[in-house]
């Protein structure tokens, strides 16, 4: 009897550490190529809005079984990333958008245009990962930080791309395109 008391107090143990396990994978990806933008996230669009004349919004939502690793959208260098404070709301709903902690970061192309993402934590997400700095340089589907335990991404175009993608698609970060450049916009 002893050990079987002893199993069922480990059992929580258990399957809390097989359950991080599961989270924290990372697996790899097949990274497209072209004038793209790829999802720097895991998980389901849940809307794509235009925030002004010029600027586009593609929210995507992370579940708790989406994986948490995020990834650079666009090739270039980091020339922005601003930390905001804010609350841990339902990071599926619209408001997580403007009130939720986030991290901003923006992305400067060769060919100066720039893409911007929010890594936005969400009710259970408590903590926000970035692990380049300003200046530094990012491949398309680099791996950047992650979000831990469910949250949301907004990833910001420009007029110069279109949208690839639809509410309620599921995407894979670094493998699934979101816009692509428009061809009146490429660059001799």
């Amino acid at each position: 009897m002893g050990y079987l008391a002893g199993f069922t107090y480990a059992l929580p143990f258990l399957v809390f550490a097989v359950f991080c396990l599961y989270f924290f994978r990372d697996p790899e990806r097949r990274i497209p190529g072209g004038r793209i933008a790829v999802s720097p996230a895991d998980g389901k669009v849940v809307s794509i809005k235009g925030e002004d004349p010029a600027t586009t919004r593609v929210s995507i939502f992370l579940n708790i079984f989406d994986v948490h690793v995020n990834r650079a959208p666009v090739a270039g260098a980091i020339s922005a990333v601003r930390y905001q404070k804010g609350k841990f709301r339902v990071a599926s709903r619209e408001i997580a958008s403007s009130q939720n902690e986030q991290n901003m970061v923006t992305v400067r192309q060769d060919d100066g245009t720039n893409v911007a993402f929010a890594q936005i934590a969400g009710l259970i997400a408590r903590r926000i990962v970035f692990r380049k700095q300003i200046g530094d340089s990012v491949k398309m589907g680099e791996r950047v930080g992650l979000i831990k335990f469910g949250s949301r991404v907004d990833v910001y175009f420009g007029p110069e791309w279109e949208i690839a993608v639809q509410p309620g698609q599921r995407v894979s970060a670094g493998s699934s395109i979101l816009a692509r450049k428009r061809q009146s916009d490429a660059v001799a």
